[in-house]
């Protein structure tokens, strides 16, 4: 049964709030080059992230494909859930081009000469006088996108047969009170924010959106018509925890945009004696 109360659910106002906050750094920060870079550029904080809220995504959709196998066997949702599990985290690892930069590993050749930033990943791969990402991926993540947060929820409204249907290929519906945001702040966000990589902040907002209706649909059921993972009180103590987690995402997209470990302390001189 749908939770009619999930316009209050602790998770869903999280995910805006980050969303927002990150979108308040980047008008903060317009008239500051340094630090703007600092919040869009290739390992910076909105690019941690995404992978940090990918990579937990990942792991929040294997556990429910596994629950549901145990229960339910092999089935349409359970596979459907395993191929988004694989997806997902195969867009974590493509935005840190699969730890690439961290251990310091060259390009192979082939990347060299196809990849527009000489990279060893797929998403920059030269399709035309574009990337891979620009021409076909993000017009088809757009697309997706505004079927699955506002189309679909809308139509279902009227129709709750839409929902179920949905429901029965193992995937769900954002709520509106979650889409909503989302969707006005990746506008904002292209209107507001004059940096070359400022669509960096609307995948970073996707990233966020999907951990938490991700979290929020198939563990607790907002807005979801299946049985979640954990109901009740149980329900209400884990999206506590949940909502912690999401906010230590946030501090720790931040420490490692700010290069602190182990390079950072040499490169100052720190602990050389």
């Amino acid at each position: 049964m749908v939770d009619n109360k999930w316009y209050k659910h602790p998770v869903i106002i999280s995910a805006t709030i980050i969303n927002t906050f990150c979108l308040l750094l980047a008008l903060i920060w317009a008239n500051n080059p340094h630090e703007l870079a600092r919040l869009l550029v290739e390992d910076g904080i909105v690019e941690w992230m995404q992978f940090l809220a990918f990579s937990l995504t990942s792991g929040l959709l294997g556990y429910v494909a596994i629950d549901r196998y145990k229960t339910e066997g092999f089935n349409l949702g359970v596979l459907v859930l395993a191929g988004l599990t694989g997806l997902v985290a195969l867009a974590a690892l493509e935005e840190i081009s699969w730890f690439q930069r961290i251990l310091n590993i060259q390009s192979p050749e082939w990347f060299l000469q196809n990849n527009r930033q000489a990279e060893t990943n797929l998403h920059n791969l030269g399709f035309g006088e574009e990337s891979l990402h620009k021409a076909v991926l993000l017009k088809i993540i757009v697309i997706t996108g505004l079927i699955h947060n506002l189309f679909l929820p809308l139509l279902a409204l009227k129709r709750p047969a839409i929902r179920d249907f949905v429901e029965r290929f193992g995937l769900y519906l954002p709520p509106l009170a979650a889409s909503v945001p989302y969707l006005v702040l990746v506008i904002l966000s292209h209107l507001l924010v004059d940096h070359p990589r400022k669509g960096e902040l609307g995948e970073t907002f996707g990233a966020v959106h999907y951990m938490a209706t991700v979290f929020g649909a198939y563990f607790v059921g907002v807005a979801y018509n299946k049985k979640p993972l954990f109901e009740g009180i149980n329900a209400r103590r884990v999206s506590v925890l949940f909502t912690l987690l999401m906010f230590y995402l946030l501090m720790t997209g931040w420490m490692l945009s700010a290069g602190a470990g182990a390079d950072a302390a040499l490169l100052s001189g720190i602990g050389k004696d």
